[in-house]
């Protein structure tokens, strides 16, 4: 007898099988098993312009934008040099006047 695989999403022993595909009971995760299993984690974030963003990117501001919790502002057209990409609401991780922010990639463009 074959003994079904954990799920790959919450790794619970406790799966079945439903016709072609393997089911989670306990996070209702399907899958395929004869599926290819390549995950592609690389997470895609595109500035203002429709640019692609990498890891080390040079990055602009195109708008002011008040620090939240503080009377500083970023000024448009301030730059930051060598940008981290983080998964959440805010994409972007960099440092601007020496301060660490994160900034949504819809108030920057690639420099």
């Amino acid at each position: 007898m074959e003994s079904m695989p954990n799920c790959p999403i919450c790794q619970s022993e406790h799966t079945y099988q439903d016709g072609a595909l393997y089911i989670c009971p306990e996070c209702a995760h399907e899958w395929d098993p004869t599926a290819l299993t390549t995950h592609d984690d690389t997470l895609i974030v595109k500035d203002s312009n429709g640019n692609l963003l990498a890891d080390g990117d040079d990055i602009i501001l195109i708008k002011d934008l008040k620090l939240k919790g503080s009377s500083s502002v970023l000024k448009k057209g301030e730059k930051a040099k060598g940008i981290r990409l983080v998964e959440g609401d805010h994409e972007i991780d960099c440092k601007m006047d020496g301060m660490k922010v994160m900034l949504k990639a819809c108030f920057v463009k690639k420099a």
